[in-house]
């Protein structure tokens, strides 16, 4: 099941289940919008992927348990600056690939 990760791994910005703010890649690396898309130019530093909106969980147990009182988001931050210069040369490297192309 996708980890809810509360904050942006880069600058700590609060992201709480609801938030369409939040940014993940296929490894669940969370990110705000703006490092993502602003800052990473939707390269994910520690994969190289790109960002996706992350889903939101329901909040109302809809059918099978299946909603955030039953499978809370995480509550300890994770949090991994990027190294910006490594993250260039990371960019340099992947030169314009689509993210379905990485």
């Amino acid at each position: 099941m996708l980890e809810l990760r509360p904050c942006c791994e880069h600058c700590a910005v609060a992201l709480h289940p609801a938030s369409l703010d939040a940014r993940i890649c296929s490894f669940e690396c969370t990110f705000c919008a703006s490092c993502a898309e602003g800052l990473l130019g939707n390269v994910c530093p520690n994969c190289g992927g790109g960002f996706v909106p992350r889903p939101v969980r329901p909040s109302h147990d809809w059918k099978g348990g299946n909603h955030l009182g039953g499978y809370p988001a995480r509550t300890v931050p994770k949090l991994r600056p990027v190294d910006l210069d490594a993250h260039a040369r990371l960019v340099q490297a992947l030169n314009g690939l689509p993210p379905e192309q990485r």
